[in-house]
C-alpha cells in the first residue's frame, strides 16, 4: 500500500528548529503563568458530546470532530437510522469547555480563588485555507473565586509578562468588556436572541473591516435600520477621542450601569502597573 506522505489537510509537521521553536515558547509561557500565581492543569483532548453542543460556542459548534460510537452502541445507532446518535464525544475546539467541566468535577480540592493555566492542542473541522488549520494550539488563564476588578487587571499583567518575556515589543493589548457590545446591539434594536449571531460576525472586523461587517449583518436579514444604527454606534466608538465618554452619551439605559466605570478602571489600572515596565500599549476594542 502507497504511503500518504504529507500531513493530513489543515495539519502540520514541524521539523526540529520550528519544533525547538515552539518548545521555548511553550516553556516561556508555563513558567511566566507559573511565576504570576497560575497553576497548570491538563484536561483530555476529548469531550463529552453533549457538553460541546451545549456550549456556546457559536460556530465552532459546526466544526467539531466527531468520534463515533463504538460495537454495540454505535450498531443500535445505525439501525435507528438517527445520524445525531452515531457520535457520543468529540475533539475539544477551544479550552474553555473542558475548564468549565474540569472546574465543576474538582471544585472541592480546588483552592478559592483558584488560578488556572492550560495549553495544548485544540481541532476544528473547518475548511483548510491560508491562514487556517485543524489542529492548533491554546492558551488560557482564568481565575475563579474573584468577581473584583483585581482579577481582569491580574490576567491583563500576566499576559502582557509574557508577552516581554517573550520579545514582543510594541504592540497593543486591546480590552472589551462584551456587556459594552450587548448595549450597542440592545441600543440599536436587535433582539436578544440575535446578540450571538452579531458578535460572531463582528469578531470578523479585522479580515473583512466594516464594509463586510455591514454586509454580513444585512444579509443575515437583519433590519436595515437597526444594522445603520449599529454601525453608526460602532463607528463612532472607534473615532471618538474618549470612547467612555462617547458610548455614555449614546447608549445611556441600554448599558448595565458601573460597566464603562470597571472597564475605565481596568484600562487606567493596567496602563499605571505597565508604565515602564512594559513595551505596550492597552486599549478599549469594540470587535471582541
Amino acid at each position: 500500500m502507497k504511503l500518504i506522505k504529507t500531513p493530513t489537510k489543515g495539519m502540520n509537521d514541524y521539523l526540529p528548529p520550528d519544533a525547538e521553536i515552539r518548545d521555548y515558547l511553550q516553556s516561556v509561557i508555563i513558567d511566566t503563568y507559573k511565576n504570576s500565581g497560575f497553576e497548570h492543569i491538563i484536561t483530555p483532548v476529548l469531550e463529552d458530546a453533549e457538553n460541546l453542543d451545549k456550549s456556546e460556542g457559536g460556530e465552532n459548534l459546526n466544526l467539531i470532530f466527531k468520534v463515533l460510537k463504538r460495537g454495540e452502541k454505535l450498531n443500535r445507532a445505525l439501525e435507528a437510522g438517527d445520524a445525531s446518535k452515531l457520535s457520543d464525544m468529540g475533539l475539544r475546539y477551544d479550552l474553555t469547555v473542558p475548564l468549565s467541566r474540569y472546574y465543576s468535577n474538582n471544585a472541592s480540592v480546588l483552592p478559592l480563588p483558584f488560578k488556572a493555566m492550560q495549553i495544548g492542542p485544540v481541532w476544528r473541522a473547518d475548511r483548510p485555507q491560508k491562514g487556517r488549520f485543524r489542529q492548533f494550539h491554546q492558551c488560557d488563564i482564568d481565575i475563579f473565586g474573584d468577581p473584583t476588578n483585581s482579577a481582569e487587571i491580574e490576567l491583563i499583567t500576566a499576559t502582557s509578562t509574557f508577552l516581554e518575556e517573550a520579545g514582543v515589543k510594541g504592540c497593543t493589548v486591546m480590552i472589551n468588556d462584551r456587556r459594552i457590545l450587548s448595549a450597542m446591539a440592545r441600543a440599536s434594536g436587535f433582539a436578544e436572541d440575535q446578540f450571538s449571531t452579531v458578535f460572531i460576525i463582528l469578531d470578523k472586523y479585522d479580515k473583512i473591516g466594516e464594509a463586510g461587517i455591514e454586509k454580513e449583518l444585512l444579509a443575515e436579514g437583519y433590519a436595515p435600520e437597526a444594522v445603520a444604527k449599529y454601525m453608526e454606534i460602532f463607528r463612532g466608538a472607534m473615532a471618538a477621542e474618549d470612547r467612555f465618554a462617547y458610548l455614555e452619551g449614546v447608549l445611556g439605559d441600554a448599558i448595565e450601569e458601573g460597566v464603562l466605570a470597571n472597564l475605565k478602571e481596568i484600562v487606567e489600572s493596567v496602563a499605571l502597573i505597565s508604565d515602564g515596565r512594559f513595551d505596550l500599549d492597552f486599549d478599549v476594542t469594540l470587535v471582541r
